[in-house]
């Protein structure tokens, strides 16, 4: 098998159904009998038009990386999209490489243009559900902080700001939302709906953290009693999924809504 070019790993399969791990960059791979492989995505394409798409990203796949040798999401629809004679992916907003969920892509400079103002005015709205070891008391409320970038850390210094000036305002809203009968998880345990009003780095995950509610199989945020819920729980990736997603459509104007149940609730 000859190799046009290398990028990342993905597995391949073969027309009779025999998988291959390869590492593959642009259109795909031809064997040297001419058999044509497919790529398999792990992102999940859930809407498609001529200007725009969204997307379901699981956990663990990087929205976009800097390394040519990690998979990441626009890598893979970069790919997808060069197969309809389509050079164009507009990245309109991330999540980060632990976290599953919603990701709305453009598809036109055009429609990158309206989409991104939109995330700028709040108008293009995201909902996250996160999975908590500790019941937030009250049950419904506002977080407050002012957050500044550590290094891969988001650092939380409410009330130090004087000695921060690169700190920001973080702003999130929560309630927590009924339990499902079904949950096997022990009863300390949350479901929140979260809202941001302001997109910092890992901005949830800090904020919660600090307020006392870390974010089950968060490995950076979360203290020894969350992580001993998290491997009770089976979970192993960061329990919190951007969930649900509405914008108006860059063309016609028209409220676009999608939702997705996260893995962890599965």
């Amino acid at each position: 098998m000859r190799r046009r070019c290398c990028w990342y790993p993905v597995y391949l399969e073969n027309t009779d159904g025999s998988e291959l791990f390869v590492y593959l960059r642009g259109e795909g791979f031809h064997s040297d009998r001419g058999e044509r492989y497919s790529i398999f995505m792990r992102c999940e394409i859930i809407y498609e038009d001529d200007e725009m798409l969204t997307i379901h990203k699981p956990a663990g796949l990087a929205t976009q990386s800097s390394s040519a040798w990690q998979a990441d999401a626009v890598s893979e629809l970069k790919n997808y999209l060069s197969k309809k004679g389509i050079s164009y992916l507009g990245v309109i907003h991330r999540l980060d490489q632990p976290v599953e969920g919603l990701l709305v892509f453009a598809k036109t400079p055009e429609a990158a243009t309206k989409l991104s103002k939109q995330l700028q005015q709040g108008t293009l709205n995201k909902k996250y559900l996160a999975l908590v070891g500790v019941k937030p008391n009250p049950e419904e409320g506002e977080l407050v902080d002012s957050l500044r970038k550590d290094g891969g850390r988001a650092q939380i210094v409410t009330g130090r700001e004087d000695k921060f000036p690169d700190a920001k305002d973080a702003r999130l809203s929560y309630h927590v939302i009924a339990r499902e009968d079904e949950m096997s998880f022990p009863e300390t345990v949350a479901v929140l709906e979260v809202q941001i009003e302001t997109g910092r780095f890992h901005q949830i995950r800090a904020q919660l953290a600090h307020a006392g509610w870390p974010i089950l199989g968060d490995q950076k945020y979360g203290d020894e009693n969350a992580r001993n819920l998290a491997t009770e729980c089976g979970i192993r990736t960061v329990a919190l999924c951007a969930a649900s997603v509405e914008c108006r459509h860059p063309k016609t104007g028209k409220v676009m809504h999608w939702e997705c149940r996260p893995a962890w609730l599965s």
